[in-house]
């Protein structure tokens, strides 16, 4: 069974604008939607809806996910609730692969996609994960999960995590503004009432520690078919990379271009993984432009 609990309806979303034809993001693991307000807020001219992957949902368990095809089922479901036609479709990392196995899945139903730094690993890498995962060594070997789930849950002040993550590697390439934006979207208020209720702490993370290990468990092992499906997407795309990511290798990106030569792949300078939130403007631009090729 891959559906953890049965369907959330409707699907939760946040709208970043109201007016012009209908874009659609879906975020990546860890990152909720309004983590990307300085890049969303680019798309002025498209009516921005970011929908909430299952782990944002309440009362979800991540226990029962067996692989990340559920979360494209639910995209597709969404794209119903919202009355969508052929649309387009923005995702990073988790949200592009999720978005490209829709498109694979239902062509028909997108006028074009975007995929920022999908998490699309060589087949060899692929073929290695499946390997770990069948000696039972997934959760102790994968380079992310053992860091997640030691993550610390809650915090008192938003500025004191601030003046914290600004000392990161992980956050070299962003600027005041969007490292604020981050960690405004990865905290709410706790629920047990805030400061006055706990002297733990006023916040604590929206998206939970035990959710995104499962995804980044979940993840790739699936994939082998996603590049043998690349051969026939037949919806216009485009990839953009960060220069220095650890996730779509540019030995991926030229084994894309080689599977499929109708794709589009970009590539940002002094940006990691990370790079819509490290280069909102850059990005959105190069984004901006492809769109605007879709007839």
């Amino acid at each position: 069974m891959n559906n953890p609990l049965p369907p959330l309806s409707p699907i939760p979303f946040t709208a970043f604008s109201n007016h012009g034809p209908p874009l659609f993001f879906l975020h990546a693991n860890g990152y909720p939607p309004a983590c990307y307000k300085p890049f969303l807020r680019q798309f002025t001219d498209y009516h921005v809806r970011a929908m909430h992957l299952r782990p944002l949902w309440p009362g979800q368990s991540p226990d029962g996910l067996r692989d990340w095809k559920p979360l494209t089922d639910d995209f597709l479901r969404f794209l119903d609730e919202q009355n969508a036609g052929r649309v387009l479709a923005v995702g990073h990392s988790l949200g592009a692969i999720t978005i490209l196995r829709a498109a694979l899945k239902n062509p028909e139903r997108f006028r074009a996609i975007v995929l920022i730094d999908p998490v699309l690993f060589p087949p060899r890498r692929i073929i290695a994960w499946n390997i770990v995962r069948a000696l039972g060594l997934g959760y102790k070997t994968h380079p992310l999960i053992r860091g997640t789930l030691k993550r610390r849950p809650q915090f008192d002040d938003m500025d004191q995590v601030f003046r914290a993550y600004r000392q990161r590697e992980v956050f070299r390439f962003f600027s005041d503004e969007s490292l604020r934006a981050y960690i405004e979207g990865i905290l709410r208020p706790r629920a047990d009432g805030g400061r006055e209720a706990s002297p733990i702490g006023g916040y604590e993370l929206a998206y939970s520690p035990e959710w995104e290990a499962r995804i980044y468990y979940t993840g790739i092992w699936r994939d082998l078919e996603l590049w043998r499906g690349l051969r026939s997407l037949r919806v216009p795309t485009l990839f953009v990379r960060g220069a220095e990511t650890d996730t779509f290798w540019a030995s991926a990106a030229d084994l894309v271009k080689r599977k499929q030569p109708a794709v589009r792949v970009e590539t940002v300078e002094r940006s990691t993984h990370l790079l819509p939130l490290e280069r909102p403007e850059e990005v959105a631009k190069i984004v901006l432009s492809f769109l605007k090729e879709i007839p």
